[in-house]
């Protein structure tokens, strides 16, 4: 069976999605040959998005962060508008690995978000929520009007998961009879253990380079994601 047939017999299903879900649109992702791991920076980019970086150099991860990691030109593109529309039939969630916000800009409801949003950031002395132009409007540190240091509510290397999100997530896929994975290597965890926790019988993988959980997908699809999602009926 193709995509279209699949959809066509299912009747709950969630989208799993990561870095690759976004490149149409603009951001680089991180593992391929031009993603961000690769672009040759004066420390690997794991450590300058480090918890313990963060605390020990601030105004050098600020430097990196605001240069690679924010990007709010960044329009939805073909994946991210279809989802939207999926939403109000068929799709019980997005559950994402990327934190720059276009599933809602494309109208997305119910978006899981592991990792965070970086519209989304907070004081870490009185945690007063502030909005990504705290980040973007200033040089340096930002500061709050208490004088603490605002953090990006992004989950950093060294962080956990937020649980009640990751705990949506679970309750998602283990209600889902079909499961489509796009953009996403699957070398992540935990967030790539999540599909342990479904129990339908259909997982369609999207992604331009083989995952090792091939093996148990009904259909892997190896294009571009909004390619394939352009062409989806719905």
């Amino acid at each position: 069976m193709d995509l279209q047939e699949l959809y066509n017999k299912h009747k709950r299903i969630v989208f799993f999605g990561g870095a690759g879900v976004s490149t149409e649109s603009g951001i680089p992702d991180y593992r391929s040959k031009n993603g961000i791991y690769k672009q040759g920076f004066k420390l690997p980019a794991e450590t300058m998005l480090s918890h313990s970086y963060f605390f020990s150099h601030t105004d050098d991860f600020y430097s990196f962060y605001r240069k690679v990691m924010v990007h709010p030109e960044a329009e939805p593109n073909d994946a991210h508008i279809k989802l939207a529309e999926m939403e109000k039939t068929k799709l019980i969630s997005v559950i994402t690995q990327n934190i720059d916000g276009l599933h809602q800009k494309a109208g997305s409801q119910k978006v899981r978000e592991l990792h965070g949003s970086i519209y989304r950031n907070h004081c870490i002395q009185c945690g007063k929520a502030y909005g990504l132009d705290a980040i973007l409007e200033t040089d340096g540190i930002p500061r709050c009007s208490c004088g603490g240091i605002i953090k990006p509510d992004v989950v950093l290397y060294e962080e956990s998961l937020d649980y009640d999100v990751l705990a949506n997530a679970v309750d998602d896929i283990s209600q889902a009879d079909m499961m489509i994975v796009g953009g996403t290597s699957l070398n992540v965890y935990p967030a790539a253990g999540l599909l342990q926790y479904f129990h339908g019988d259909c997982v369609v993988i999207i992604n331009l380079q083989p995952t090792q959980y091939d093996r148990m997908a009904t259909l892997t699809i190896e294009r571009p994601i909004g390619e394939v999602f352009r062409e989806l009926e719905l």
